[in-house]
């Protein structure tokens, strides 16, 4: 296929490949905040799927030139050059398509495997109308493209099986937290949800944190009750507050066992421990003493209405209720505190943030 080059530079278009890859491979694991202790096998093939169609574009753009250099002359159509040139664009097209779908992956979480999978399917379509081209069999081709298809389907069949919560989980062992701009879609009510930031896609958004931590400062409560503790990640602002006042409790509780286990790590390694009391059950069962000065429901959407009536007598006359995920697309959250005004049980103002965020205080009792 090259018979102008010499072995010398046959090596150092190699060379050029195992270059490319590296610079490529190293990139990637830079953007999407990879930690490589914590890669799976079909994370390790998702990343080395758009590395290979990089080298090999990068060594068919050397092979080109290393031709056109022997030869003192360029002649594209019809030769080995022109061959090259357009497996090479090829290549690149793939390897761009590849890397677009890292990208998306690097923000939420998808099937591991499911990039290496998509690279083979892109495979099979690349070399399909160059087969046919040059009256090849393509029934290699076609064979890669009917694979990556079985691939891509048990790759996602088995990820759809998993709780979202577990999903976030893996994606966040395996990358960290990433604040990202807010991706949830946009409301009459919030436009513009990309002028928010967020870990993922059930913490709650990076600016309604901020505003759970200056409440509790401005508040100074001296127990918070949280519903659904999740990765912990409110818990511990929720927590920064208290230690910032001096005093206070916040009871947190996670009904997953396994989501709480994560919790509890998180929450160990941040030197809050003695702000916060987690515990591994459900909201409606969790008993607590004393009187609440500030509820923040954030588990299951189902079940925010029955955590208010359950905590609505143990909440001083004063305190405050946020309920989040109640924008106006979430309307199970939304409905239910509309419902619980209407009953006269507590008077509520709906915050315009992406996802929605109830601000109320109960009606019995309070000071007029």
């Amino acid at each position: 296929m090259l018979p102008a080059l010499t072995s010398r530079t046959l090596l150092s278009i190699l060379l050029v490949g195992l270059v490319t890859a590296a610079f490529s491979i190293r990139l990637d694991v830079r953007r999407r905040h990879l930690k490589w202790g914590s890669l799976s096998f079909l994370v390790l093939l998702d990343l080395l799927a758009p590395v290979i169609f990089f080298a090999l574009a990068a060594m068919w753009f050397a092979a080109i030139s290393a031709l056109i250099l022997a030869r003192h002359v360029v002649v594209v159509g019809g030769t080995t050059e022109g061959w090259l040139l357009a497996h090479a664009c090829a290549f690149a097209a793939a390897g761009l398509f590849v890397w677009n779908l890292g990208t998306k992956q690097t923000f939420e979480p998808h099937a591991p495997g499911l990039i290496f999978a998509a690279s083979v399917i892109t495979t099979g379509a690349v070399f399909i109308p160059f087969d046919v081209l040059y009256a090849r069999p393509i029934w290699i081709p076609c064979g890669l493209f009917v694979l990556g298809g079985v691939m891509l389907l048990l790759v996602n069949r088995k990820f759809r099986k998993q709780r979202g919560e577990h999903r976030i989980l893996h994606h966040v062992a395996a990358q960290g937290d990433v604040l990202q701009p807010e991706y949830h879609r946009a409301t009459p009510e919030c436009p513009e949800p990309e002028r928010w930031r967020m870990y993922d896609s059930m913490t709650a958004e990076y600016e309604v944190l901020q505003f759970l931590q200056q409440l509790v400062e401005t508040l100074k409560p001296k127990l918070i009750v949280e519903t659904g503790t999740f990765m912990g990640i409110s818990t511990l602002w929720l927590a920064q507050g208290l230690r910032a006042n001096g005093a206070g409790k916040v009871i947190t509780c996670e009904y997953d066992p396994v989501v709480y286990a994560k919790a509890v790590e998180r929450i160990e390694a941040s030197g809050l421990n003695e702000w916060i009391d987690a515990r591994n059950e459900s909201s409606l069962e969790m008993q607590v003493d004393g009187e609440v000065d500030m509820l923040f429901s954030d588990s299951d959407p189902g079940l925010r209405e029955a955590e208010v009536r359950r905590f609505l007598p143990l909440l001083r006359a004063n305190g405050v209720i946020l309920i989040h995920d109640a924008s106006s697309h979430l309307r199970t959250v939304r409905d239910a505190a509309l419902k619980l005004e209407r009953e006269g049980l507590i008077s509520l103002v709906l915050l315009p943030t992406p996802r929605g965020l109830v601000l109320a205080q109960k009606r019995a009792g309070r000071t007029e």
